[in-house]
């Protein structure tokens, strides 16, 4: 018999994300569970192996494309002749660990295929370590920096791997031990029983952390935490566009994890310093300027600066004080798209605070022959 579309098994279109792939197996892995269905379990322990292979394939960026490709005949290669095996194969169990809680008196999902994972749970139980801590920078860049995107380097302090244990944490030669708790093995066993009768459940060892070996003689470079302060010098590309609040992470650049654990993770977070002349909104940005009464009244160009250099503005005459003048494209650019912002351009009309005699003058002749303001005014 033919094997039914993985898309169809899970019931999702052929451009799911991994979020829509991830909510449809769990809803139909907990709906074919067989403590779910008391009266017909075997069945629904077939539906729930079917769409755990689903899910294992179209979950996995190589497999789902090989499978897009070749179909189900694609899949003989990564499964073996026997074909999808769910102790052998499937490589998610973490992704259940939250749904199936407590479904047998408080085991976990690696319980239901205990005595076919067992290998595997093993192999991720022993190398289960401590993730180091993420670091988070702050950086301030100013709006030219902004509108081009820039290169910048950061200088921080963070844990790395001990060179002198290679972040063991022992002394070489002679600071590891096999673990007297569980004899090497990484972990611990206990028994209890199931519908499928004695069930196994394994657990990484509290003592030696899974890994099988304890420290006997401290290295005395990191005393034996397996990782030693040092400076770093990151580089970060920020792109154009980027406002206050925004943050890169950047994998793997923060703190090593004790034991020989994975990095954690750097988190620049994008401060904006105040420009002098512009101010920001949004991809836009605002200049205010003074012209004169006689340049208000009568209209000319004047000089604006942008972000690209100063460019010319006309003031047609009449121009009212607050007017704004839009320089189209002259703003930033949207973050991840080629669009830039304007540039909007307010006038403030300059008064004089003093004047001499002969402009008095001349401006009581002028009031004399200007036509009177709307009543409105």
């Amino acid at each position: 018999m033919a094997k039914r579309d993985y898309y169809e098994i899970l019931g999702i279109s052929k451009n799911a994300t991994e979020d829509d792939i991830k909510r449809s197996y769990r809803k139909l892995a907990k709906k074919h569970h067989p403590d779910a269905n008391p009266d017909n379990k075997e069945e629904a322990s077939e539906k729930f192996k079917e769409v755990s292979e689903a899910y294992e394939v179209l979950m996995d960026k190589n497999k789902r494309a090989t499978y897009d490709r070749f179909g189900h005949p694609g899949m003989g290669e990564t499964f073996g002749s026997g074909g999808f095996n769910m102790g052998r194969d499937f490589t998610h169990f973490e992704d259940l660990s939250e749904l199936f809680e407590g479904l047998f008196g408080g085991s976990s999902i690696f319980d239901f295929f205990s005595g076919r994972t067992r290998t595997g749970f093993r192999e991720r139980e022993r190398t289960q370590v401590i993730r180091g801590g993420d670091i988070r920078v702050n950086i301030k860049l100013s709006l030219e920096e902004v509108a081009r995107g820039v290169k910048k380097k950061i200088k921080l302090k963070r844990y790395e791997k001990c060179g002198s244990c290679n972040g063991t944490g022992a002394e070489k030669g002679v600071g590891l031990i096999t673990c007297p708790e569980c004899e090497g093995r990484g972990q611990v066993a206990k028994t209890s029983s199931g519908f499928f009768g004695v069930i196994q459940t394994i657990t990484a060892c509290s003592r030696c952390g899974g890994t099988g070996k304890v420290i006997k003689k401290p290295c005395k470079v990191c005393k034996g935490t397996g990782r030693v302060k040092k400076d770093a010098i990151i580089s970060v590309r920020i792109p154009a566009g980027i406002s206050e609040g925004n943050y890169i992470p950047l994998r793997g650049e923060g703190h090593a994890g004790p034991n020989n654990g994975p990095k954690g993770d750097l988190i620049v977070v994008v401060e904006e310093k105040k420009h002098p002349k512009f101010e920001r909104h949004g991809s836009d940005i605002v200049f205010r300027i003074v012209i004169s009464y006689t340049t208000a009244v009568l209209g000319g160009k004047i000089e604006v600066p942008t972000l690209n250099g100063k460019v010319s503005l006309n003031i047609p005459h009449g121009t009212e004080s607050g007017k704004l003048f839009r320089l189209k494209g002259q703003g930033l650019p949207h973050l991840n798209f080629s669009r830039r912002g304007d540039e909007y351009v307010e006038v403030k009309i300059w008064v004089p605070g003093k004047t001499s005699a002969e402009e008095k003058e001349l401006l009581k002749q002028l009031e004399k022959i200007s036509k009177e303001p709307p009543k409105n005014a």
